[in-house]
């Protein structure tokens, strides 16, 4: 590339096949990312590679790009990438950039997921036997159509593991391992994490060869996410957030819990009060959820509750306000559920209700971002919270942040 200045850079630098550059010029993708500047070259070289880089910061793109380039530029066509993601929500999003990307250029991609009907399998199956250039895919549905011999992955040129320390959280090293037994040797691997524990080390020594490492600021939040944080009682909790939606700007926002039973609880809140707020969690049928996650993305839902899993599995636009109910239990889930406002160099808001059990875990968190939040102070109707002391040692460190039983209730406007 014949510059190197990343205020200059531009995906026509790449060089790119014409036809892809097509659909990037129809998607409007001028100036790449730093994940995108610095990867993309690396994996046209055919290294492997290790990528860091927080969430939000384009690394879809990043691997996609340069996987289809080569593609397309390859005369002879078969299955040639597989792709692993630890949720359905992420695969089926990665399916639909790819079909983006690669509108122009006549690749084609399926995604791979449980949780349907048998329908759903015997669609999937019968995709892989006719053929698809890229499969998306969950380990568990994956791993059942391997035993079944519907995919064959001799020829595959690429593998790519993305959100793998999620993956890893999840508990899928032992499957990503069995997949990686069905796949030729000579392959290129290229693994994307947004954190770099040592377990992800281990599988990456296992899996990789002498791969290039990139990492761009780990484990940080956005430049342009506002973080803020109220002090709370839970009793406080519920008319805190009335205020909170009525005085902050937002046209889309994201209410985080840590359990599913709390989400299900504010759920049930809102639908009292004719809010356009819907609950996103495990216990949805899987047409449940796509209908749900088509209805965020078009605005027709203004307010999406969910658990730290919706926090690795959503990729929405125009997404300006984020707010934890409670304190997530591990310090990377805070930069994953934040993340999903201020993305691509946009603004947004990111609250934090922090009650007493939560205030050690808390304190976890701004070590980790290497910055302390502001603490805001509650409205005068509220009353007094406790005092921010996270060193002094508490009774419970409830891993859900308060009991979960106290009930949102009442109108609202905006």
């Amino acid at each position: 590339m014949p510059r190197t200045n990343a205020d200059t850079l531009t995906f026509t630098d790449f060089q790119f096949d014409p036809k892809l550059q097509e659909g990037l010029d129809a998607m409007g993708f001028s100036k790449p990312t730093p994940i995108q500047e610095k990867a993309i070259p690396v994996i046209m070289a055919n290294r492997d590679l290790i990528g860091c880089a927080q969430t939000g910061t384009g690394k879809t793109a990043a691997y996609v790009l340069p996987v289809i380039n080569k593609m397309i530029r390859n005369d002879h066509r078969h299955l040639n990438t597989l792709i692993i993601v630890p949720t359905r929500e992420l695969a089926q999003q990665i399916d639909q950039q790819i079909e983006g990307f690669g509108y122009f250029t006549g690749v084609s991609s399926i995604p791979v997921y449980g949780g349907g009907d048998g329908a759903t399998w015997d669609q999937q199956k019968r995709a892989l036997e006719h053929g698809a250039d890229i499969i998306i895919a969950t380990p568990g549905r994956l791993i059942a159509l391997l035993a079944g011999d519907s995919v064959d992955l001799s020829r595959l040129q690429h593998l790519i593991l993305d959100e793998a320390d999620r993956m890893l959280d999840m508990g899928f090293f032992e499957d990503i391992l069995k997949i990686i037994g069905y796949l030729p040797k000579q392959r290129q691997t290229l693994l994307f994490s947004a954190t770099m524990p040592p377990k992800i080390r281990q599988l990456a020594q296992r899996i990789l060869h002498e791969p290039e490492e990139i990492t761009l600021a780990l484990a940080k939040p956005a430049a342009g996410v506002l973080q803020q944080a109220y002090v709370v009682y839970d009793r406080q909790k519920p008319e805190l957030l009335k205020h909170v939606l009525k005085t902050y700007p937002w046209n889309s926002a994201i209410l985080f819990a840590s359990r599913k039973e709390t989400v299900k609880q504010l759920d049930r809140a809102f639908a009292k009060s004719n809010f356009p707020a819907r609950a996103f969690h495990s216990d949805l049928e899987q047409a449940e959820r796509e209908e749900l996650m088509r209805a965020f993305k078009n605005k027709q839902i203004k307010l999406l509750i969910g658990t730290d899993v919706l926090s690795r599995g959503i990729d929405v636009e125009g997404i300006s306000l984020v707010i934890n109910w409670d304190v997530p239990p591990d310090p990377e889930d805070y930069v994953h559920r934040i993340g999903r406002t201020a993305r691509a160099e946009t603004t947004g808001t990111a609250i934090t209700f922090v009650n007493e059990e939560d205030q050690r875990k808390f304190s976890y968190i701004e070590k980790l971002i290497e910055r302390e939040v502001p603490k805001v102070a509650l409205p005068e109707s509220l009353g007094e919270g406790p005092a921010y002391q996270p060193e002094l040692k508490r009774k419970s460190a409830f891993r859900g942040g308060g009991n979960g039983r106290r009930k949102f209730s009442g109108k609202r406007s905006r």
